[in-house]
């Protein structure tokens, strides 16, 4: 799904991010290079499409020189992907999870059980739903309860996406209240790993980065639908607006001060 590869490449890139690499199997890599000149784009060996199990010995090599590493927008699911995410896993690093890597983890069992690297989880429904019951746990009624009983189960930050995305982690949680639903479609998660990721790089906590990319996020979208009305919005509309989000998000302070303003519940 070379889509997903480039629009959360260069929702990073228009996040604030200094320098993306974007690691894609080297069938995809001429359509990833090509979809946006700004980010590095590297190829990797595959089998059949998807991540070869050779490949992540050099793979984790480029990953240890990076800040914040996103997995799994578009990347397909197999033995190489669940290597790769058990070594990540099991170091010290920052770790944005979404789409194929959430469906690999869901596989995986108690991958939570030696986890080392702070990890951000960003399942709609039905991935939180196949995470829970890899953890042999009942779905729960209350998208925040959820949220935060498998925050606390897995010591992540799990965001939640919907309507009104609900973030949490162990002992904060917040419910987003902006966007709209013209962006349920394809490429709006993989637009928003890229946000959350660039965010974490540049020094904010993982819970903030969760948050505020939520509501840059959904404001992008908001600010897309005045231009291009709910039904003709694409993730594409979203990184076009995301210069005019920043500006308008962060005023007189800056965006990384202004996280804490964000209508947190009451406890």
């Amino acid at each position: 799904m070379s889509g997903a590869a480039v629009l959360c490449g260069t929702a990073a890139l228009r996040s604030g991010a200094g320098l993306v690499t974007v690691f894609t199997p080297k069938s995809a890599h001429f359509i990833v290079a090509l979809g946006n000149p700004c980010y590095l784009a590297s190829p990797l060996e595959e089998s059949e499409g998807i991540l070869s199990y050779q490949c992540v010995p050099g793979l984790l090599q480029n990953l240890a020189k990076m800040d914040v590493v996103a997995v799994g927008p578009g990347c397909g699911t197999g033995p190489g992907l669940e290597s790769l995410l058990g070594s990540l896993l099991s170091q010290p690093g920052k770790l944005v999870l979404d789409a194929d890597a959430l469906n690999q983890l869901a596989r995986m069992g108690n991958w939570w059980s030696n986890k080392k690297a702070k990890v951000i989880l960003t399942p709609h429904p039905g991935e939180m739903q196949r995470l829970t019951t890899g953890a042999k746990r009942e779905a729960l009624g209350s998208r925040m309860k959820s949220a935060k009983e498998f925050a606390k189960l897995t010591g992540s930050v799990v965001l939640l996406k919907g309507h009104q995305t609900v973030i949490a982690n162990c002992d904060q949680e917040n419910t987003n209240q902006t966007g709209n639903p013209g962006m349920a479609k394809g490429g709006s998660g993989d637009v928003l790993t890229g946000i959350i990721a660039a965010l974490w790089g540049q020094g904010l906590s993982a819970f903030d980065s969760a948050q505020l990319g939520a509501f840059v996020h959904g404001m992008a979208g908001d600010f897309a639908a005045k231009k291009q009305g709910q039904v003709a919005l694409l993730a594409t509309d979203l990184l076009m607006e995301l210069g005019t989000v920043f500006e308008t998000v962060k005023g007189p302070k800056s965006y990384f001060e202004v996280t804490v303003t964000f209508s947190p519940l009451p406890t």
